[in-house]
């Protein structure tokens, strides 16, 4: 008689920690007696002919600390179509339900979703046409709705910490400001955690409009006070007071897609100007999504994909597993997608980083005795 099997699908864009989840649903899988099929390419492998490879549990513990996926993945996938200009329509029903015939044809008890808010919305498509699935949430930007913290995030903040340690060292020396632009579209999670844990002097996030004003009297009261070097972290998503998203340009990605990205270059050119001080950008990019999980990671990815396949054998399908405080448990998928969590601007992690002295570029300038442009 087959033994019983279940698959897992990776989606969206790479996150450390992919192939840990993995490897825990497997092993777990195998552990109740069941096999794992994985879905390869992401969703696109449920489109017909579909893509599947057997995952053995005998080659799972290699990807403890392997970054990326084995199963690969895409963000670009035909279930949900793009506008010219690179807005997002909604998720092609047509597609979803060749998928979830595929699926059925499978013959699956239930299909492991690992993704961020686009891939959770397949997962949670896949669920309403009748497939039974259960979804992990993936996002190193850590935006997701319905649970504390997201994997991937913890190993990106550690990318972005060591940078600024780095660049701290080179600022000081060189007496310059450096400017480290790190991911965040609309939530500035890795800016605010990163900035507080290295030290950064200037955290600039989309939740909290900047103005250039503020940022140059930061610089320019440090080199008054014999402090001759500044470490600015801004989200990518950060925007100036009246100011709009800076934006890339020739990214070499959809056709008609517009990126974000280039805040940071901006920053240092405009503080240069403003204070006369030598300033420079780096900009962290995909750096923070690569490479293999931290060791809190790993623990948060084990965590997940058990919980995963322990949700599958209570039966608690359309189900998104959560971090809530220091439980793993499942919620409705719905819970984790359909809008984006952001950074409360006046809660305890933007109250403690102000406490310190870390400017949010938002502090309203009342001092007449140094003007801004005092150089």
């Amino acid at each position: 008689m087959a033994r019983p099997r279940i698959g897992v699908v990776t989606g969206g864009g790479d996150a450390p920690g992919l192939n840990t989840v993995i490897r825990a649903v497997v092993k777990a899988a195998d552990q109740r007696g069941w096999d794992t099929l994985g879905i390869l390419r992401g969703f696109e492998g449920l489109i017909p002919p579909v893509a599947t490879r057997p995952l053995a549990v005998a080659d799972m513990d290699a990807l403890l600390f392997r970054g990326g996926t084995v199963l690969g993945t895409s963000s670009r996938g035909r279930f949900v179509d793009r506008t010219p200009t690179g807005g997002r329509k909604r998720i092609d029903q047509q597609v979803v339900e060749r998928a979830a015939r595929a699926a059925k044809r499978l013959e699956l008890e239930a299909l492991v979703c690992i993704g961020g808010d686009g891939s959770l919305r397949i997962a949670r498509a896949l669920s309403q046409a009748g497939v039974p699935v259960v979804g992990v949430p993936k996002t190193i930007d850590n935006d997701l709705p319905g649970t504390d913290t997201t994997f991937g995030f913890q190993s990106a903040v550690a990318v972005a910490v060591d940078a600024l340690d780095r660049l701290a060292s080179t600022a000081e020396s060189h007496q310059r400001v450096m400017v480290l632009e790190v991911m965040g579209h609309h939530a500035g999670w890795i800016a605010a955690h990163a900035g507080v844990a290295g030290g950064a002097h200037v955290v600039l996030i989309p939740e909290i409009r900047f103005s250039w004003d503020a940022i140059s009297h930061v610089v320019n009261r440090r080199w008054r006070a014999g402090s001759r070097f500044t470490l600015i972290v801004a989200a990518e998503g950060a925007r100036a007071v009246g100011g709009r998203y800076v934006m890339r340009s020739g990214s070499g990605g959809h056709p008609g897609e517009r990126r974000l990205g280039g805040i940071g270059p901006r920053i240092a050119v405009e503080v240069e100007s403003r204070t006369g001080r030598e300033a420079r950008a780096m900009t962290l990019g995909h750096l923070q999504r690569g490479g293999p999980p931290n060791a809190w990671d790993r623990q948060l990815c084990t965590r997940y994909g058990v919980a995963a396949v322990e949700a599958v054998a209570n039966g608690q399908l359309g189900t998104m597993i959560a971090l809530r405080g220091a439980a793993i448990l499942p919620v409705p998928i719905s819970a984790g997608v359909g809008r984006i969590r952001t950074v409360p601007v006046d809660g305890e992690l933007v109250r403690s980083a102000r406490a310190i002295g870390i400017s949010f570029g938002d502090e309203p300038l009342v001092s007449a005795e140094h003007p801004i442009t005092d150089r």
